[in-house]
């Protein structure tokens, strides 16, 4: 089983390629995904995160007693951005940390299916929050980028005492 990489792992900063044919090796590599995530109790997964340097994004953010809805996302791309608006941020390979990272407020998405069917999606509010925060994750960028000057500056501080070491 992979392992999320933790930050500032060198795969985290790399870009994600396209994924041009989805496979029985591939339909595997997202369930391991949707694992993962769910084992991490996150709500969102990039295949970037586990060294894996595919566009494929995994994400459920209903709650856990309504029972999975998972989102798998291949080649997503936003169209289309809206307002902006702050918002408490976390991330699997930067645990025990968050913090407000601005955002837009709605977006417009198209990308694929496990099934190869095309997704065009509209969403706000936290739909549209990780699906920015993980599509960062596809361009090698990591939420604590997008911070303040001054709230990088106290991250990186806390990070070197909480940061988990890697086994």
């Amino acid at each position: 089983m992979k392992k999320i990489l933790i930050y500032p792992h060198e795969i985290l900063r790399q870009e994600a390629k396209s994924v041009n044919r989805i496979d029985g090796e591939f339909q595997g590599l997202i369930d391991q995904m949707l694992e993962i995530m769910y084992k991490a109790k996150g709500l969102g997964l990039a295949a970037n995160q586990i060294g894996e340097l595919k566009q494929l994004v995994v994400m459920d953010i209903t709650p856990s007693e309504r029972g999975p809805n998972p989102i798998v996302l291949i080649n997503p791309r936003i169209t289309e951005w809206e307002g902006e608006e702050a918002g408490e941020e976390g991330c699997l390979s930067v645990p025990n940390y968050s913090a407000p990272v601005k955002r837009a407020a709605r977006v417009q998405l198209v990308g694929y299916d496990r099934n190869e069917k095309e997704i065009r999606l509209e969403a706000e509010g936290l739909l549209a929050r990780c699906i920015q925060h993980e599509l960062d994750h596809l361009k090698g960028i990591c939420f604590v980028d997008r911070l303040s000057p001054a709230r990088k500056l106290l991250f990186r501080k806390k990070w070197t005492k909480i940061r988990p070491k890697e086994e």
